[in-house]
């Protein structure tokens, strides 16, 4: 996007923030993305076991993400958020995808264990309902937007 900038981690119990909606909670949380299964927020998988289970749910179905982003012009405070929402539905995943996944270990290590770029899921995201950069991390077009109105 060509701009300059710098990350800082707020370093923080994340799992200690609760919101009723996952529009409040990744708001609350300034940047912050989570997975929705069935209206629930999920975390990083625990385990292997429930890495399992989390991608058996998807299997067939589909999850959205929530995803917030907060700009702030640090010379004038102004700051300004919004949040994102994107569904991801799902073909039937095979067991052995499942096992591979997890044998691999990526998944355990993201939000919901859902890593739609992974080249083994891939053939089995049937829709994206949003785009892909907000699954992944960063809607573009709204930090942009917001990048515009900030300054």
């Amino acid at each position: 996007m060509g701009y300059e900038f710098s990350l800082m981690s707020a370093d923080i119990d994340e799992k200690g923030i609760r919101k009723e909606k996952p529009e409040e909670l990744v708001m609350a949380l300034a940047e912050a993305k989570v997975v929705v299964y069935e209206g629930v927020v999920r975390e990083k998988p625990a385990n292997e076991k429930e890495a399992r289970e989390f991608i058996k749910g998807y299997s067939g179905g589909h999850a959205a993400t929530v995803g917030s982003v907060i700009v702030t012009n640090l010379k004038t405070g102004f700051r300004k958020g919004e949040w994102d929402r994107v569904e991801i539905y799902f073909h039937e995943i095979p067991d052995e995808i499942i096992e591979k996944l997890i044998e691999e270990g990526a998944i355990l290590h993201v939000a919901g264990g859902l890593i739609i770029e992974h080249p083994l899921i891939m053939p089995y995201v049937k829709e994206v309902v949003g785009t892909t950069d907000s699954v992944m991390g960063l809607p573009k077009a709204l930090t942009e937007k917001l990048i515009k109105e900030a300054l």
